[in-house]
């Protein structure tokens, strides 16, 4: 059976991998096309504007909600932060092939509701674990901005994972194992490569 809506949300809380596994099934699945999704954080060394993220100001991100421009966002109180899809980039990619966001629940949820999206959930085997990926990969970071992003990502564990359909375990040293579980669910979900 094909699936008709053709769009994947695989997410989780930061370091868990999503952005890799997501990176992994474009390189060996061309059909697939990541989201880039909107937001007002500052760009980072090395990133790029409409690859990595939209970025606009708050005020530029408030008026296209307003104007229908983000089909759906969050707002981060403490980074003081939105995220969103950006409505021409979701268009856009809909019309190539399959679609993969990497939103938090708000955008589950509404890809869910809206596009019968097949929705994966992907956590790190523990919160040592990430604390350790996180720190490798962001070795400047400031001991408070790691427990920050350490709560969140618990909390994000314990409220959200219950939103999705499905959850997938990336262990340390087993990525290509998480990724086969992923293509799994996919083939059973009826996409198509």
């Amino acid at each position: 059976m094909q699936n008709n809506n053709k769009i994947l949300v695989l997410s989780g809380p930061t370091g868990s991998g999503e952005s890799t596994i997501t990176r992994k099934l474009i390189s060996k699945y061309p059909v697939f096309q990541r989201l880039v999704t909107a937001t007002t954080r500052p760009m980072r060394s090395g990133e790029q504007d409409k690859i990595d993220y939209y970025y606009f100001s708050k005020e530029e991100f408030q008026k296209m909600i307003a104007g229908g421009l983000i089909l759906e966002y969050s707002y981060i109180e403490n980074r003081d932060t939105y995220y969103g899809t950006y409505k021409p980039d979701f268009e856009k990619k809909m019309q190539a092939g399959y679609v993969i966001a990497n939103t938090d629940y708000v955008g589950t949820l509404y890809y869910k509701e809206n596009f019968k999206a097949v929705t994966i959930f992907i956590k790190p085997k523990s919160i040592d674990v990430l604390n350790a990926r996180l720190k490798g990969r962001n070795p400047e970071m400031t001991e408070i901005e790691l427990l920050k992003r350490l709560e969140n990502a618990k909390k994000e564990i314990e409220k959200e994972e219950q939103y999705y359909d499905t959850t997938v375990i990336n262990k340390d040293g087993e990525l290509e194992e998480a990724i086969i579980e992923v293509e799994k669910i996919l083939k059973k979900e009826g996409f198509v490569f």
